[in-house]
């Protein structure tokens, strides 16, 4: 088929893989305009674009589809379809009907949960066992379309927003190949009503652990949150953001340091925390944070210390 391929991040760069790999022409891929990043705040290209440009396909990153313009020059590439993945730009409904038959979406959730900007994240913080991808119809509502199908996962116990990303970015992949190739013969489902949840973005007020809380509940949030934006806590004096951690028994006022100085007391239960990141530097297994705490000083290598409660 003769496609448009419409997305951003490093979760799309797989989808733009599998369907160059499938032997689909890809007509253009749009992506967002550079932005600024890093220290020096230089422009830096999007991992879609940097894919794009190495596959030497027809690259488009405008700021906006609304003008007429823009909508014109889409109509024009005379798609089949297009396929959208974290595109992160508004699609009006000249854009959607521009493809001869509509804008296919990856959504990283089974809809109708999770409809929006972290299905990711919202779904291991909720405690669910499973989520997946799902191919669908665009419309102008948010991530209301019709569904063309399902792919589920499950939600591993260790699973973190990060291994997820990864193992979503590839079941997407794997899934809109297929439902390319079935096309003719699927039938779009409407998503019910019940059971819908909206995936609100991460808000940084979400990252600061409560130690009040029960220990499941904070093990949710952390791996939800890893490894971006992180959960955090401070530990000796410091803000610390927490990648990971395990549940263990334990007893004491919430926010209280346990037995090696890395075991917190919750609301309810205990969590050691197993995987940290200090300010500028790389993340660290829990060993490699207390030595650098209290380096050359042995003794002291077994107590973290320090006001948790924040």
């Amino acid at each position: 088929m003769r496609l448009i391929f419409m997305g951003t991040p490093a979760f799309a760069v797989p989808a733009l893989d599998a369907l160059v790999a499938a032997g689909h022409e890809i007509a253009c891929v749009y992506t967002q305009p550079p932005r600024p990043a890093g220290r020096g705040q230089k422009l830096r290209p999007s991992p879609v674009q940097a894919r794009a440009e190495a596959l030497g396909l027809c690259l488009r990153c405008p700021v906006s589809l609304r003008d007429p313009e823009a909508l014109a020059a889409l109509a024009a590439l005379g798609a089949d379809a297009a396929v959208v993945v974290a595109y992160g730009l508004i699609l009006p409904p000249a854009a959607l009907a521009a493809p001869k038959r509509g804008c296919l979406n990856i959504h990283a959730s089974l809809l109708p949960r999770w409809r929006g900007a972290a299905p990711i994240q919202r779904a291991i913080m909720a405690g669910d066992g499973q989520t997946g991808v799902s191919i669908m119809v665009m419309e102008p509502g948010l991530d209301t379309g019709p569904v063309l199908l399902h792919s589920a996962l499950p939600i591993g116990p260790q699973d973190t927003a990060g291994t997820l990303h990864d193992a979503l970015a590839a079941l997407g992949a794997q899934s809109i190949v297929t439902a390319l190739a079935r096309l003719d013969e699927l039938e779009p489902r409407a998503q019910p009503a019940e059971g819908a949840t909206y995936a609100a973005k991460i808000d940084k007020a979400e990252a600061r652990i409560d130690w009040t809380r029960p220990a499941e509940e904070i093990d949710r949030q952390i791996r939800g949150l890893s490894p971006h934006p992180g959960a955090w806590t401070m530990l000796g004096g410091e803000r610390v953001r927490i990648l990971l951690g395990e549940i263990v028994p334990g007893v004491g006022a919430p926010g209280t340091p346990l037995g090696d100085g890395l075991t917190i007391a919750c609301g309810s239960g205990a969590l050691r925390l197993t995987r940290l990141q200090r300010a500028g530097r790389a993340a660290m297994e829990a060993g490699e944070f207390l030595r650098g705490l209290h380096p050359g000083d042995p003794s002291r290598a077994g107590a973290a210390g320090g006001d948790t409660t924040g």
